[in-house]
């Protein structure tokens, strides 16, 4: 069975409007979704990018017209200014990390709500009480919010070196395992 690799970061616009259709392409394909959250900040200092804040205001411009179309071409609601943005993405990215180990629910389905909850909703994606909703809207038990912070912590730190060695530079992405993006 096929399997896709996908780095993803909680606090990607790009990874709000993906939604859930590459969970819908691996069904209908069946292949196999390996999440794999990274500090998407991080990534961009290791891969000659700049994060938002600090890019020039006309990259600004384009950057809300492009995920304006976006939104509206998919009928999803997004605020180019959230409330909580940018936030600590990693309790979040933890909470992935400890969903995937668990299985229990629908990864699409938390990834989504994570993502909506930060661009669409206006909640901090860093707080508990908004990571417990995600994990429960998702069928997962809300106490994973709190299981296995220490090995989620080190997997969330890997996925960002494996990231950067396969040529990840932002996300959604899902770099072909049999050769190296660039």
């Amino acid at each position: 069975m096929p399997n896709i690799q996908y780095f993803t970061a909680t606090l990607s616009p790009y990874v709000y409007l993906a939604g859930t259709r590459l969970e819908e392409i691996a069904a209908k394909h069946g292949a196999t979704i390996t999440y794999r959250p990274l500090d998407i900040m991080a990534l961009f200092s290791r891969t000659g990018g700049t994060p938002p804040k600090d890019r020039h205001p006309n990259r600004g411009v384009l950057r809300a017209q492009e995920l304006n179309r976006q939104a509206k071409k998919l009928g999803m609601p997004l605020n180019l200014q959230p409330a909580h943005w940018p936030t600590n993405g990693a309790p979040a990215a933890y909470a992935i990390i400890a969903a995937q180990a668990d299985g229990s629910g629908d990864m699409g389905k938390l990834c989504s709500a994570i993502s909506r909850s930060c661009w669409a909703d206006q909640k901090d994606i860093a707080e508990e009480s908004v990571i417990r909703a995600c994990l429960e809207e998702a069928g997962f038990d809300a106490g994973l919010a709190d299981k296995g912070m220490m090995s989620a912590a080190d997997e969330y730190a890997a996925n960002l070196e494996d990231g950067v060695s396969t040529g990840v530079f932002g996300t959604p992405i899902f770099p072909s395992q049999k050769e190296r993006l660039g």
